[in-house]
């Protein structure tokens, strides 16, 4: 008698299946709100996952995220941009600009690593906050390459012979503009990005940035070069926050330099403390959570009590966002300090497996 492989009889594999098919239908029947609010939280959980394996897989505490993810939307738009609007384009194939961004990102990480290498807990934490002051003042004075206070338009992306823009593009009867194709972009650079930090903190690297975060001088004694690794993780994070930088610069289609500032970098240690240290579902649920929120208090405030548009009196969505996520940090660090990917496994495991024994 033939035998049905183990993976088919595992509801977690059904489960992640019907997942991706409802992910890749999404496009074809929901409205460009629900699209956009997708796209900001695929950038938030890319972003999320980068701090995350410097945060909470290596114990390094960094306020700065916000200033990367700055780099790499801003370098998208320098590299792609054509000097039609007066301000430091390129002109690059948008493809280029945004591998170039992703690197840039890197590379002002690598020029601060040597820091991160040697500083640990809220000692980095307050030199990178130091980050965020150097880049609010740069993206507000420096006009000719930012825009300054208003900002500068982002060039669209075109990859394969399709232009992310407005452009309309029919697929099977629909009509898809700028939100329905940067859907799948999203889609596959949130997978790319977390199927590599799931390979590296599963692997060799992953154990000695445990081992650091858990006891750096025990690390140090094993032979993990210390300073080397947290340098490096520093890097690696800030491609990850230039690479969700290029992502809400598309999705949102204009920078502001108001946008980059220390509420964000908050907001993304909010995202991995309430989703779970450490772990690559928890970056993409924190993330998810934290960024979907403000959007669905905005979209629904007229049926919420308290809250209201801003300026009416009531509690403005976002300020009812900060005041929820923050309840949310203080519940899971006194009852659930696994984050919610924690909450997740427990009630997997308690459901039947459905393999023989």
């Amino acid at each position: 008698m033939r035998t049905i492989p183990a993976v088919l009889t595992r509801p977690r594999a059904w489960a992640w299946a019907a997942a991706c098919l409802v992910l890749l239908a999404f496009p074809f029947y929901l409205d460009r709100f629900w699209l956009q609010a997708g796209l900001f939280a695929m950038a938030a959980a890319i972003g999320a996952l980068g701090i995350n394996l410097l945060t909470g897989a290596t114990g390094q505490l960094s306020m700065g995220h916000a200033f990367f993810l700055a780099v790499g939307a801003y370098g998208y738009c320098a590299f792609a941009g054509d000097g039609a609007d007066r301000l430091v384009g390129l002109g690059l194939p948008g493809w280029l600009a945004a591998v170039l961004a992703v690197a840039l990102a890197g590379l002002a990480g690598g020029v601060f690593s040597p820091i991160a290498g040697r500083l640990q807990g809220a000692y980095l934490g307050i030199a990178t906050l130091a980050l965020i002051f150097i880049g609010q003042h740069v993206l507000f004075n420096a006009h000719g390459l930012t825009g300054g206070f208003n900002g500068r338009a982002v060039p669209p992306l075109s990859l394969f012979g399709i232009t992310f823009d407005d452009s309309e593009l029919v697929v099977a009867a629909v009509p898809f503009g700028a939100a329905e194709k940067l859907w799948y972009l999203g889609l596959a650079l949130l997978l790319a990005g977390a199927l590599f930090a799931r390979g590296v903190l599963r692997g060799r690297p992953g154990r000695a940035m445990n081992a650091i975060r858990d006891h750096r001088i025990a690390a140090g004694v094993l032979g993990i070069p210390v300073a080397r690794y947290r340098a490096a993780v520093f890097v690696l994070s800030s491609m990850y926050a230039g690479l969700a930088g290029v992502l809400l610069a598309l999705v949102f289609q204009r920078t502001v330099p108001e946008y980059f500032g220390m509420l964000l970098s908050l907001e993304y240690l909010a995202m991995i403390v309430i989703g779970g240290l450490g772990s690559v579902a928890g970056a993409v649920i924190g993330g998810v959570f934290v960024s979907l929120l403000p959007q669905l208090l905005n979209r629904y405030s007229d049926a919420l009590p308290l809250v209201s548009a801003p300026g009416t009196g009531g509690i403005a969505p976002g300020e009812a966002a900060r005041y929820l996520y923050g309840a949310a940090v203080v519940a899971v660090v006194l009852f659930l300090p696994g984050g919610l990917v924690r909450l997740a496994a427990r009630r997997t495991r308690q459901q039947p497996s459905g393999e023989e024994r």
